[in-house]
């Protein structure tokens, strides 16, 4: 399963891969030139060493973007390079990486450019260069006064991507019981759980140990010197928003304009945030059972008496494959993401009570990338590689048993399977993990916007004024939304949107604890 924790924070579900590459120019004046002409020895925050001229000095070749065996090149507006970085930050002389970065110019000619914004939509894992072409309808405002720039974090995409397992392998583990009910489920959950991390790191080699969200916060300020900014606007959306906030914390002072939408609570552990997220997703299947005119409590164990029925016995679908109890509630999960998904997922559950799985199959394989000829796409991968690089806990399988119960009464849906799956994602890694929370404090840096939406399924509200408390105070502005699905800039509030644009473009700050309706 896909997740943030254990199922991912997407903005954008089913997007085509627009890929970067080499290229011919068209012969913009900017092409193939230099961004701006930063210090030759800038000094990383914590620390660090001078970086070498060699980093803060490339010059990016700006070239247009390529088709890929999956999509289109984007439009003529989109430009790719590649932008060099430490393999490890602590040898920022030694071994380089590349980095494949995705921009379009401002739209309001360079009298009115602010700047660069940096776009990261979260996962962790989720590719900045197939998805800001198709965010940038919703930002198009923005478009006027900044480029927009997003790039395939280290291990993702175009960027080192991971590939930890083949497809074959990977739709083989879909008949893995996710949440065991005997000793032999155990060892082969923890057998595939253990079989992943060993591919992981053959695919991975000596990256694994180098794509924490430290590592990528450090490369976007390398990013920053390279475009010719002074300091960092940064639009992040859930996952997003622990990058923007590891990036405040580690430079404060090149804080610029940052928007975090759709937050995720600092103060809670790995095991925290699979309990957050049982609660935010058992809330919005609530708000969605209301909606259909059922009694939550009365919905919720009838989803539940489905799924032990595919325990037991998975359903039939048209494509020959069956639906097993873990596919199904991936296929729940998918429509929870988007009101608008709601009939979906109507239609979904109508259909497998009836004895067909097809539609909550196929709800499934779109959420975990599967197209139709079975290949799988590969952010679950590097969301897991960074996560587990990230998150220093690792839950025992008697630790695991004794929390379960604590997960099915905060969701009897959702609880059991992400209560296993805290032991299950990292077990057996590799690589060990590097902090229990991150650390986001920012004394001194100017006023960061967070945006938190009540209905959020994946990153549950709270997360908003937990992260605004633990940025400091004058730091952390916070900004609620009272409306449903996973993050709220362009979900259809004007109020939200006019306040983010303001901010944004004028640097209007609103004031703390406002809420939108």
């Amino acid at each position: 399963m896909l997740r943030y924790v254990r199922w991912a924070a997407a903005v954008v579900a089913g997007l085509l891969v627009a890929g970067c590459g080499g290229g011919s120019s068209d012969g913009g004046a900017d092409e193939g030139k230099a961004s701006g002409q930063p210090s030759a020895a800038t000094s990383t925050a914590g620390g660090s060493a001078a970086l070498p001229a060699s980093l803060t000095s490339q010059k990016l070749d700006w070239r247009r973007c390529q088709a890929t065996s999956d999509a289109a090149a984007p439009g003529d507006e989109w430009r790719c390079a590649t932008l060099k970085v430490p393999l490890d930050w602590a040898k920022p002389d030694g071994e380089t990486i590349g980095l494949a970065l995705i921009r379009a110019r401002a739209s309001g000619g360079s009298g009115k450019r602010i700047g660069s914004l940096l776009f990261n939509f979260g996962g962790p894992g989720g590719s900045g260069v197939s998805t800001m072409p198709y965010y940038a309808s919703t930002v198009s405002a923005l478009r006027e006064r900044y480029d927009l720039v997003s790039w395939d974090p280290r291990g993702v995409g175009a960027s080192e991507g991971i590939r930890c397992r083949s497809d074959k392998a990977v739709q083989s583990a879909e008949s893995i019981d996710a949440t065991p009910d005997t000793a032999a489920e155990e060892t082969a959950y923890f057998k595939d759980a253990a079989d992943f991390g060993k591919g992981c790191q053959k695919a991975a080699g000596k990256l694994i140990a180098h794509v924490s969200t430290t590592d990528t916060a450090r490369d976007m300020d390398l990013m920053r010197q390279v475009l010719g900014d002074a300091k960092t606007h940064y639009f992040g959306i859930s996952y997003g928003t622990e990058l923007g906030g590891v990036y405040a914390h580690l430079f404060p002072k090149k804080v610029g304009r940052l928007i975090l939408d759709a937050v995720v609570d600092p103060t809670a552990d790995s095991v925290g945030q699979e309990k957050n997220q049982a609660a935010g997703f058992q809330r919005a299947l609530d708000d969605y059972l209301k909606s259909t005119g059922q009694d939550p409590e009365q919905g919720s164990e009838k989803i539940v008496a489905l799924l032990k029925r595919l325990d037991a016995t998975p359903l039939p679908t048209s494509s020959g494959r069956k639906l097993t109890q873990t596919l199904a509630v991936t296929g729940i999960v998918l429509p929870l993401y988007s009101q608008d998904s709601w009939p979906t997922l109507t239609g979904a559950l109508k259909a497998a009570e009836e004895g067909d799985g097809s539609e909550l199959l196929s709800l499934a394989d779109q959420y975990n990338e599967r197209d139709s000829s079975g290949h799988y796409g590969t952010t679950t991968h590097a969301q897991r590689v960074i996560s587990c690089l990230d998150d220093k806990e690792r839950p025992t399988l008697a630790e695991t048993k004794k929390l379960l119960p604590q997960f099915e009464k905060v969701s009897p849906v959702f609880g059991d399977f992400l209560g296993w799956d805290s032991a299950g994602w990292c077990h057996d890694w590799p690589v060990a993990g590097q902090y229990d929370t991150p650390e986001v404090s920012a004394p001194g840096a100017a006023p960061i916007l967070l945006v938190g939406n009540t209905g959020d399924p994946a990153t549950p509200y709270e997360g908003a004024r937990k992260m605004a408390d633990e940025l400091g105070k004058g730091v952390g502005v916070e900004l609620t939304w009272k409306g449903e699905g996973h993050g709220a800039y362009g979900s259809g509030s004007d109020c939200v949107d006019s306040t983010v644009n303001a901010y944004l473009v004028n640097g209007t700050v609103p004031k703390d604890g406002t809420v939108c309706s």
